[in-house]
């Protein structure tokens, strides 16, 4: 395909407006080194030197938009806490619209906490509630989409079954969608894909593909998806890169990743540079050739990661 055309895509993607829908996190990463085994029990001593935070879970899917020039307006749910403030900060910071947010007193901020010694995760730390938000969250929520859906130009859902999620969210989500004529990709966990019929694009991965389909052979397991939910699939397969099933037509993709040091997130950027990409008048086949572009950018950095307008410019040129 021709990489003029892509690239001009990618030049649109600037002032895009995107609601963003889904369990928002903070990840908190701290960086140090390990040099000795602790002797209270076998596991390294590491000396924290530093300690970044960046928007994780759809936090991160928003901070991929905004980092291509996109509008991203986040629409989810943080706790009445200390992480909650910081990434609310860290949104603002990257010029993240934030008047979709609930601040909820009960509910703590979803926070993912990394330790990372000479550039080896160590161990993860999740604090979480899992409880499915209450009726008043979710209207609160959804009035906010209703108010700005058509001034959007896509939506993506990034679904990670933290509790934001409920299925008649789900479905009012991909209704105002159909109605306003707004692609919608979703990438959601299996147990909530059967809320998503009739959105334009599904992205799973491979192994999300066989708990929703019940099938292991992918092809096969993208026929069913296609079919169960009346919509576009666009399977993600790591190092084997991805492939489209759209109408009757299934495509792969090769991976163009040149070196992986981390794949968290990967899914993000994914959704959110393919729902730039239909928001800027690609069509899907073109959305996907520049999102696995992009995630080939991502894998190759450490920690959770955006991809800039000029790397991309440039992997597509090579």
């Amino acid at each position: 395909m021709e990489k003029n055309k892509l690239i001009k895509i990618t030049e649109n993607f600037k002032g895009k407006k995107i609601g963003v829908i889904g369990d928002l996190m903070l990840d908190h990463f701290m960086w140090g080194d390990a040099d000795r085994i602790s002797p209270e029990a076998p596991i390294p001593v590491v000396v924290v030197a530093r300690e970044s935070f960046v928007p994780g879970g759809a936090g991160n899917t928003a901070a991929n938009i905004a980092a291509l020039g996109g509008k991203a307006f986040i629409v989810g749910l943080v706790g009445k806490d200390l992480a909650g403030k910081i990434l609310l900060s860290e949104f603002k910071k990257r010029g993240i619209e934030i008047g979709g947010v609930t601040v909820h007193s009960k509910k703590p901020t979803i926070q993912k906490i990394r330790v990372v010694a000479r550039s080896q995760q160590v161990v993860r730390v999740d604090k979480e509630d899992v409880q499915y938000v209450d009726d008043n969250v979710e209207r609160k929520l959804l009035e906010f989409i209703v108010l700005h859906i058509k001034e959007w130009d896509g939506i993506v859902v990034s679904d990670y079954a933290k509790g934001l999620i409920t299925k008649n969210l789900a479905e009012n989500i991909v209704n105002l969608a159909v109605k306003y004529k707004k692609p919608i990709i979703g990438d959601v966990k299996p147990k909530h894909a059967p809320f998503f019929k009739n959105i334009t694009l599904l992205s799973p991965n491979q192994k999300e593909s066989l708990e929703i389909s019940g099938v292991s052979d992918f092809e096969v397991a993208g026929k069913i998806i296609q079919k169960q939910l009346n919509c576009s699939v666009l399977l993600t397969r790591g190092a084997k890169g991805a492939t489209l099933f759209e109408n009757n037509n299934v495509k792969h993709f090769p991976a163009v990743a040149r070196e992986v040091f981390d794949v968290s997130g990967a899914g993000d950027t994914v959704v959110a540079v393919a729902t730039l990409a239909l928001a800027a008048g690609a069509n899907l086949e073109q959305a996907t050739i520049i999102a696995n572009h992009a995630a080939g950018i991502v894998v190759g950095k450490l920690g959770t990661a955006t991809v800039g307008p000029e790397e991309l410019k440039q992997y597509l040129e090579s």
